[in-house]
């Protein structure tokens, strides 16, 4: 991918508002100011106001938006649920990766301009997780790859997957037109957190990836702006 384009926002980055309500998260928009384009609103503000935050967002400020809701039921539920997302005319909207789910979302969002993203396997999740949870056994980078073509093959616009398996996702055939989001994004110095499979916002982007999600290591910072400043810098030399 060229260099983003030194006169607008470098919309690679998306900013992960995982704050506890929407005057919050509009709050730490207003701090970060035209740098940051894309932000991600997750499941944990849902009911501090999420969506009406998503809509201010995009209407009155001109932001794009990742809806991280990681839908997940029968497909007549599902297409319902991402209908009535696509209405708020946002960018993109996570959902499980299972076939019928992805299926369903693809049938919900219509000929709307909402990206249909289907998450892999969690960033915070290991094998050992995985055997918790009653998964099949193998190697974790190859169950992500399976994935990953079943959602395609049910119509995904992209995946959700760790930077580590991006390389590989990238490579499949396809992948090609397709997006590959990357959670779990540490610029080098900042802690892990919750995450278990992460990378550099450079060797993500290197990797396959279109997009990084940034969330604490920028809102947590003593000064958010010029945390999103310097990861922004570091992608701009990829």
């Amino acid at each position: 991918m060229p260099p983003a384009d030194d006169r607008l926002p470098d919309d690679r980055l998306i900013v992960a508002l995982d704050l506890p309500n929407a005057l919050a998260g509009l709050e730490l928009a207003r701090r970060l100011g035209d740098a940051v384009s894309f932000y991600k609103i997750g499941l944990g503000m849902l009911t501090g106001g999420g969506l009406a935050l998503a809509n201010e967002l995009k209407q009155e400020h001109g932001k794009r938006i990742f809806l991280d809701m990681k839908f997940f039921d029968i497909g007549a539920t599902v297409t319902a649920a991402v209908r009535g997302i696509a209405a708020y005319e946002l960018d993109f909207l996570t959902v499980q990766g299972d076939p019928h789910v992805v299926r369903a979302a693809r049938e919900g969002a219509g000929g709307s301009g909402l990206k249909i993203l289907a998450v892999t396997v969690l960033t915070s999740l290991d094998r050992a997780d995985l055997d918790a949870a009653l998964i099949r056994p193998g190697d974790l980078a190859e169950i992500t790859q399976a994935r990953a073509l079943r959602a395609f093959e049910a119509g995904a616009d992209g995946v959700i997957a760790s930077p580590q398996e991006a390389a590989a996702l990238r490579a499949l055939p396809e992948a090609a037109g397709r997006l590959i989001v990357t959670p779990g994004v540490r610029p080098a110095g900042s802690a892990a957190g919750d995450q278990k499979r992460i990378a550099t916002p450079a060797d993500a982007l290197v990797a396959g990836a279109d997009h990084i999600v940034v969330g604490r290591p920028i809102w947590q910072a003593p000064d958010p702006a010029a945390a999103a400043r310097a990861v922004l810098a570091e992608i701009a030399q990829v």
